[in-house]
Order: C-alpha cells, then sequence, then structure tokens
C-alpha cells in the first residue's frame, strides 16, 4: 500500500461502467463461485478447520443493480490516504494483479468470503503482539542474568589471579596452571558479555516491530470501520428512499379508491346487490383511509390530487432508484476492491510480526547454542591450536616435581642458617654417633664443598674499597668513570635474561639471608660476583631485593629531595595530556647522573612491563612497588628523605601516578627520534 493512498483507478472504473452492462459481481482474482476455496495444500493447513458459508450472503450480490452512478460520495465522506511504514507494501492499482503471485491466494479469498475476515485478522495480529512482547520480555532479562554472570566470572578470574600473585602460594607448575585456568574463565565470561548484548539488540528490535505493528494495525482498522460506516449510511439512506415511495404509493392509493368511490356514488351503487357486504366493507375501508378526502370534494379536485400524488411518487421513485443503484455500486465496489486490500494489508501485519518474532528465536537459539559450544571448545579445545583446555591444563600440576625443586631451594636457602632443632653432628665424647654412610656421596661432598660458597662466608672475600651502597650517586658514577652505576647495569642484564617471565618480579622479596650476603659481597668486590651463577638464578628475587635496596639506601633518592614537590604538584594534574607534560618537564630537570640511571632503570622496567601476561607485573603495579622506592619518604621531625622511613604516606598515591604515566609515555619522554630512526 503506498503512502499517497489508494489509487483512483478503480474508483473511476466505476463512473465509466455501462449501466446495461452484465451484473456478474467482479471480484478480480477472488471468485466467489469457484468449485473449491480451499485447496487441499501445505500452504493453508489452518484454514481447514474453518466453517465457510456455502454462497455469499445477499448483501454482496449485485446482480439487481440497474446500473452504476458515480461513487463521488463515497470518495468525500471516506477518505483512502492511509500511512504504512514496513508493514503494508505497494498494493498495485491493477485488479489483475491486485494479489501477487507470492502471496497465499487460497487464504485471502477465504478471508474475503468471511464475515468476520476483518475482525479475526484484527484478534489475530493482537495475539501475535503479545506473544512478541513476552519474547522481547524474556530476551532482555535473559540478557541481564547473562551479563551480571559474564562480569561475576570475569571479576572473580581477574581478581583471583591478581590475588594469588600477591600472596606466597606455591610456585612451579601449580601457579602457572592456575593462571592459565583463570583465563580460561575470562574467556567463557567475555563470550557470556557478548551474548547479552546481541539479547539486548533482539529485544529492542522485538520491541519496535510490535510498536510498528500496533500502529499500523490501528491504521487500517480505522480505515475499514470508516468504509463500513459510509456503505452502512448508503444502507440507511437508500432504506428511507424505499419508506418515502411506500407512503407515496399508499397515498395514490387512497386516491385511486376515493376516485373509484365517486364513480360509483354516481352510477346509483350499481354492485349493490353483488358485492353485498363485502362492497359496502370496502368502500368503507377505502373512505375511512381518504379521511377528509371524501368531505367536499368534487372529481375536479380529486384529479388534481390524484396529479400531484402521482409527481410525489414519480420522485419518490426516481429517489429511490438512485439510491439502491449508489448502494448497489458502493457495496459491490466495498466487497470486490476495497475488502481484498484491507484484508492484505491485515495478512502482512500478521506475517510480518509472526516471521520477525520466530525470526529472532531461531537467532536466539542459534547464539544460545553457539555460547555452549563455544564453552566447551574452550574447555576442551578440538585441535592442539587452540590450547589445551581446562581439564589438561590442571593435570598439567606436577606436585612431585614442585615439591622437590621446593625442597632444594629450602635446603640451599637455609643451608647456612644456625640449626633450629637438635643437632645432627658432634664431637663423641658429647654422646654423638658418627655419621650413616650415604649413597651418592660424591654428589653429596660435592654440596658441602660449594655450599660454603652460597652461605655468606664473605670475610674470604677481599674489600677493594669501592662501596656501592649508602654513596651519593653522581659520587659512585664519577668515582667509577660510568655512564650508568655498576650495581643496575649488572642486575638489570641479570634479571632480563633469568626474571622476564618471572611470576611477581620486584613484587616478591627474597630471601632476607641471601640478600644480605649479596649486598656484602657487591659492596666488596662487584666484579667478582657472577649473577649468572646457579646461585642466583635459582632465585631471581633475591637480585630484585638488593637492586631495590640499593635504590632505597641512596643518600638522596633518585627523583631527589629538591624535585620531590615538583614531581607530587605535576601528579595531581587531572588531564592526563597535561601531566604528561608537566612530568616530562621535572624529568629533564633532574641532574645528568640522575636522568642517565632513570632512563635506563625505566627502561628495564618497561621491558618487564612487556610480559605482563607471563609475570603478572603491569605499568600500574611497577609503580606501586618504586613510587616511594625513587622518591624515597620523608622522616617524620627532620623532614630529610629516606627508604626507610615511615611518612610520606599522603603523597604516596601521587609518587606511584608519576611513575605509571612516566612509564606509560616513556618513549615520548626518553627515546629520541634519531634513536627510533637507527
Amino acid at each position: 500500500m503506498a503512502d499517497e493512498g489508494y489509487s483512483s483507478t478503480a474508483w473511476e472504473s466505476t463512473d465509466n461502467s455501462d449501466p446495461n452492462a452484465s451484473q456478474t459481481p467482479y471480484y478480480g482474482l477472488f471468485q466467489p463461485n469457484s468449485p473449491s476455496l480451499i485447496h487441499e495444500s501445505a500452504t493453508a493447513p489452518a484454514l481447514s478447520s474453518l466453517s465457510v458459508k456455502p454462497s455469499s450472503p445477499p448483501p454482496r450480490s449485485s446482480s439487481d443493480s440497474l446500473g452504476r452512478s458515480s461513487s463521488s460520495r463515497w470518495r468525500d465522506s471516506v477518505p483512502v490516504t492511509i500511512e504504512r511504514k514496513d508493514t503494508l507494501s505497494m498494493i498495485p492499482s491493477d485488479a489483475i494483479s491486485l494479489v501477487e503471485t507470492s502471496f497465499d491466494e487460497n487464504v485471502l479469498r477465504v478471508l474475503c468470503e468471511l464475515d468476520c475476515g476483518v475482525p479475526l485478522l484484527l484478534d489475530r495480529i493482537k495475539q501475535s503482539m503479545v506473544s512478541c512482547r513476552e519474547a522481547s520480555v524474556f530476551f532482555k532479562k535473559k540478557a541481564v542474568l547473562e551479563e551480571e554472570y559474564g562480569k561475576s566470572l570475569q571479576k572473580l578470574a581477574r581478581t583471583t589471579s591478581e590475588v594469588y600473585s600477591m600472596n606466597d602460594g606455591k610456585a612451579g607448575s601449580f601457579v602457572g596452571a592456575w593462571q592459565s585456568s583463570m583465563k580460561i574463565h575470562e574467556v567463557m565470561a567475555e563470550n557470556r558479555i557478548r551474548f547479552a548484548q546481541r539479547l539486548n539488540e533482539m529485544s529492542d528490535e522485538l520491541a519496535s516491530l510490535a510498536k510498528e505493528v500496533d500502529k499500523n494495525r490501528k491504521q487500517t482498522k480505522e480505515l475499514a470501520s470508516r468504509y463500513e460506516r459510509a456503505l452502512q449510511e448508503s444502507e440507511l439512506n437508500m432504506e428511507k428512499s424505499k419508506n418515502r415511495l411506500e407512503v407515496s404509493s399508499e397515498e395514490l392509493e387512497r386516491v385511486l379508491l376515493q376516485k373509484e368511490g365517486e364513480s360509483l356514488k354516481d352510477g346509483g351503487l350499481q354492485a349493490k346487490n353483488q358485492g353485498g357486504v363485502a362492497g359496502k366493507r370496502a368502500l368503507g375501508k377505502a373512505v375511512a383511509k381518504g379521511g377528509l378526502l371524501l368531505k367536499g370534494k368534487n372529481p375536479g379536485n380529486i384529479q388534481r390530487q390524484e396529479d400531484d400524488v402521482r409527481t410525489r411518487v414519480s420522485n419518490a421513485s426516481d429517489s429511490y432508484r438512485k439510491a439502491l443503484t449508489d448502494t448497489q455500486a458502493m457495496r459491490q465496489e466495498y466487497f470486490n476492491f476495497q475488502l481484498p486490500r484491507i484484508l492484505r494489508a491485515l495478512k502482512e501485519c500478521a506475517d510480518e510480526i509472526d516471521l520477525g518474532t520466530q525470526y529472532h528465536l531461531t537467532r536466539y537459539a542459534f547464539l544460545f547454542e553457539s555460547i555452549v559450544l563455544s564453552d566447551g571448545s574452550t574447555l576442551v579445545p578440538v585441535g592442539p591450536e587452540d590450547g589445551i583446555g581446562l581439564k589438561s591444563t590442571i593435570e598439567s600440576i606436577d606436585n612431585r616435581a614442585d615439591f622437590k625443586v621446593y625442597m632444594q631451594n629450602y635446603a640451599y636457602a637455609r643451608g647456612g642458617a644456625a640449626p633450629r632443632g637438635p643437632r645432627r653432628e658432634g664431637p663423641a665424647e658429647e654422646g654423638f654417633l658418627p655419621p650413616l654412610p650415604t649413597h651418592g656421596g660424591g654428589a653429596h661432598s660435592a654440596v658441602h664443598v660449594n655450599a660454603p660458597i652460597g652461605n655468606g662466608h664473605n670475610a674470604q672475600i677481599p674489600d677493594k674499597g669501592r662501596p656501592t651502597f649508602g654513596v651519593d650517586l653522581a659520587e659512585q658514577m664519577a668515582r667509577d668513570n660510568v655512564e650508568l652505576p655498576a650495581i643496575l647495569e649488572k642486575c638489570c642484564v641479570a634479571i632480563e635474561k633469568h626474571g622476564l617471565r618471572s611470576q611477581g618480579i620486584y613484587r616478591i622479596s627474597g630471601m632476607a639471608r641471601k640478600v644480605a650476603s649479596l649486598k656484602e659481597r657487591l659492596d666488596k668486590d662487584i666484579d667478582s660476583v657472577n649473577l649468572d651463577s646457579e646461585e642466583w638464578i635459582s632465585d631471581i628475587n633475591n637480585v630484585t631485593s638488593v637492586l631495590k635496596m640499593w635504590f632505597r639506601e641512596l643518600p638522596d633518592p633518585l627523583l631527589t629531595s629538591t624535585l620531590h614537590q615538583g614531581f607530587v604538584e605535576a601528579a595531581k594534574i587531572e588531564n592526563d595530556r597535561l601531566r604528561h607534560i608537566r612530568l616530562h618537564e621535572r624529568v629533564n630537570d633532574l641532574p645528568d647522573p640522575n636522568y642517565a640511571t632513570l632512563k635506563y632503570f625505566l627502561g628495564h622496567l618497561h621491558k618487564i612491563a612487556e610480559y605482563e601476561a607471563d609475570n603478572s607485573m603491569s605499568i600500574q603495579n611497577l609503580a606501586i612497588v618504586f613510587g616511594q622506592t625513587l622518591f624515597g619518604q620523608i622522616i617524620p621531625g627532620n623532614g630529610s628523605f629516606s627508604g626507610h622511613g615511615n611518612g610520606g604516606i599522603a603523597d604516596a598515591p601521587f609518587q606511584n601516578k608519576a611513575i605509571e604515566t612516566i612509564l606509560d609515555h616513556y618513549s615520548d619522554i626518553f627515546v629520541d627520534e634519531a634513536e627510533v630512526g637507527a
């Protein structure tokens, strides 16, 4: 149905019709006398149960029509312009192509023959809208549940992973399997969140469809009501014209009876003997109907009255004939042309909402099936390229190997400590027995031979008189004639070689005794310490702890006490771009030794952050670890800076923010365009 309304071709065809043409009603493609209204086919199985009248109701027949007059009054009383959006398509004006071949003609033919075709479709559309809205509400509620589940699972997996990396849980194969299982849960959570988004989209589309179909249903219902009211008014006018004709005809009959009565009187009532009582009774009835016509009426007056009544009868007859012709034309126009259009439009509305609802339900089933299959393929991958799955990940935990490594590291770390329990060996005079022989004595002796080296026997290491810890940064760099502190370069190289993928690097502290031993050896003779030896790479956290201790023990923090407040004020700026610029300015204000050291060390941290997926140390986590370490802390009372003070808590968040911002923009602050080109 076009936006400009129904075409007027069919209306104009009624004005030019031949009054003497055949009176067979024209139904276009709908022939009421066809041998079968419903074909036994799969296209309309639901219509087989409808009770269809064997023939058309009498008001729809136009076989008594004496001609067809103009339908201008119909067009004046019933506007035919109706706005349709999406639901109703263009209906051609040509009667032959009124119903497209793709449309179910059998269904439409049956609807045209039913007296209740319009209310049937209106009620059906109302039911379909209820079903559509229920599906929309279900999708919306289902989306809320899926989104809540997905976000909760995502938050749980991330929080669990972060908390475990901060606690002293088991290492080795367990931590790898644990982190992998949390990542699997994150993938499943992301799938659920995307599923919830699709459900919200489908819910909104169904709600919009129901709203649009409801609007089109009301418009079509109003149009049908206008046609029906116009037809009813035409039939009422015809009935009134008929009543006026009957009254005029009765009046003419009375005049004729009066005239006949006068003739009988002048003739001496010749039929007195023949008619008897019946003749008197008929004459009396005619006189009674005539009323005052018999009083003072002569034949001339009666003739004039007869002529006047005949004129009124003729006019009433013409009026009735015209009303009858108009009503028949309007009835034929409605049942043969307009009603099929209205029924087709309503059927299209019903089909659209039914098909739209079924499409979204099918889409929901497909998406639901896809999300379940996706979860299954995530838990149990089909191919090796998709991963090993949750079960295989958990089965990869090797508790025996983990415990063996832990036992070796624990015994190695506590080898030089004073025994806490009973002594194993001692002099025979004190009651100690000689040690029992053991298998693999060579390996055992080798351990004892190497043990003193790792057990802190640093008294044997000569002191070269070039301390590293607690010495001013510029002073030790000038003393050693280097561009970077030797300890910084030595530790960072070892950490990047052996600890980039170590879980919680820089956050997890090393063994206190081992850290103290390494510090002492580095302080006495840094060149003699080999950080690539098994003694130190077995637990790289000892090296990271020594490096953090070196930063904390600097007399003046790396970012200097002079520029401390400037860094803090710049970190308080809310605007990201402006904060970056102000911190860049503060970094450029650093002394040359501090600038070179900061550039090298933050480049090292930037590389650590690139392996966040393995070590769980993001830029934010690294900033938390090194915020107060690089800025130092104010010691309450004297206002001086120290790495071991307890003050400066209020500035801690801004110190962390400053380090985080500098790390985020490391390339912009430290890397020149010339270096990038090189």
